[in-house]
């Protein structure tokens, strides 16, 4: 038999203005049975490391717990899908997917409200990442199960070579990437190596996506909250302008990031790394597999990144747990949330020789390296611990990073344009998009 689920009336015309049945939060009215087979979707590829991985944490749950759950992969326009479901008012109870799509989900109505006291081990939850669940208006919508943060990726070999020190500020980085921009760092007599490799293409916001690591060391922002669920664009201010100006300055005037970066996201960026042309990298985790193939283990190292202006914040992302609106079990979702932030469902989460469900743990009192004692694993988890720092979950926080992106791009691609005009002129859009969404203030 097929089980009904009833959303709010926040969701968009996008899933065809679908309106409420209930008569009170979304999907309060639904008869529970905490019986009843929990549907989960994640997004991941069908069959792939990331099904298998999530199948494993759910036959933990299952043996932990006695509840039921059916997974489902899907890849391939996940959005469409969950929003065809949700005008057939038969949500799935519980879906894995990015962090970033916390503020799109809440806003169409799709998710309830989470009362962590009803989640065990919630309050073992790393700090950013549970308030990573919050939206605008300061409630519970989701909860973490993974994490990834940025850190510096360093041609040791080169490094050595040059006998430096890996850099512990913005001084020592600029001052490393003119070292293996000029300095043969390779030993082939040419001219051919670069500092820094960056994906700063406009697709998907990548050059927002990575500038991010720099303009919060520098204590700048994209958007400012002036109070609750209110924000201001902040790319004129001192801290911004700051970050943006000497950012530009690796590329334009130190010539230490590698051609044609504006025309790149992150594949051939990290092909750029890994085949020699470039000495430094700020990426996550998820590519250490990769490059020790490829590039060699004992070639490069793993080092927190160097402290800007203010300090030495990176971006966070991640994957989320969405209980959605309407569930006829919602127990079964809470206790499904629990398990996968405890210990142990975080330690099962980064198990894996195909694949993991967790890249770094969001339960504090998990250590990395009790699973993955590789400890390049720990360097990243600090990072994340210490260092960092979730987008702000907004209606839509897409056009925010698309914008900032194009604007990046332009400055970087054309050195002659006046930083100081493209960035006002960026405010302006900013303030826009957040009149749109209904959240200027």
């Amino acid at each position: 038999m097929q089980r009904t689920r009833w959303i709010g009336a926040g969701l968009l015309a996008s899933a065809l203005a679908l309106t409420s049945c209930t008569t009170g939060p979304a999907g309060a009215d639904a008869k529970q049975d905490s019986k009843a087979e929990l549907e989960l979707w994640t997004r991941t590829t069908p069959g792939g490391p990331g099904e298998k991985a999530t199948l494993r944490l759910v036959e933990g749950f299952e043996k932990a717990t006695g509840f039921k759950v059916k997974v489902t992969a899907i890849f391939d326009d996940f959005e469409t899908k969950l929003q065809q479901r949700a005008a057939q008012r038969n949500l799935p109870d519980i879906v894995m997917n990015d962090v970033t799509q916390l503020g799109a989900m809440h806003s169409q109505g799709l998710l309830r409200e989470i009362d962590l006291s009803r989640i065990e081990h919630s309050g073992d939850l790393v700090q950013q990442g549970r308030d990573s669940g919050k939206g605008v208006d300061g409630k519970q919508y989701g909860i973490p199960y993974s994490a990834q943060a940025g850190a510096l990726l360093i041609r040791k070999d080169w490094r050595e070579k040059l006998k430096l020190e890996p850099p512990r500020n913005w001084d020592e980085f600029a001052a490393m990437a003119d070292a293996f921009t000029t300095g043969d760092p390779d030993g082939n007599g040419k001219r051919d190596t670069y500092g820094l490799a960056a994906p700063l293409s406009t697709k998907r916001g990548y050059a927002s996506w990575y500038f991010s690591n720099f303009l919060w060391a520098a204590g700048g922002d994209f958007i400012t909250a002036t109070g609750k669920g209110t924000y201001k664009p902040a790319m004129t201010g001192a801290k911004s302008v700051e970050a943006v100006r000497w950012f530009r300055a690796l590329g334009c005037g130190r010539k230490a990031v590698q051609p044609g970066a504006v025309t790149m996201d992150t594949p051939p960026t990290n092909e750029t790394f890994e085949s020699g042309r470039a000495g430094m990298y700020v990426v996550g985790p998820y590519l250490m597999s990769r490059f020790d193939k490829s590039l060699g283990k004992d070639k490069y190292e793993v080092v927190p990144m160097p402290k800007g202006p203010e300090d030495a914040t990176v971006l966070a992302e991640g994957g989320t747990l969405y209980l959605m609106a309407g569930s006829e079990n919602r127990a079964g979702q809470d206790a499904f949330a629990g398990y996968t932030i405890s210990a142990e469902g975080q330690r099962l989460g980064m198990r894996g020789e195909d694949g993991s469900s967790v890249q770094l743990p969001v339960n504090k009192t998990v250590d990395v390296t009790e699973v993955r004692p590789d400890p390049r694993w720990k360097t990243y988890a600090e990072a994340y611990r210490t260092s960092g720092r979730y987008a702000p979950s907004i209606p839509n926080w897409t056009p925010v990073r698309q914008a900032t992106a194009e604007t990046l791009n332009a400055l970087m691609a054309d050195c002659s344009l006046d930083a100081g005009e493209k960035l006002r002129e960026l405010d302006e859009k900013l303030a826009g998009i957040l009149r749109e969404q209904g959240i200027a203030g």
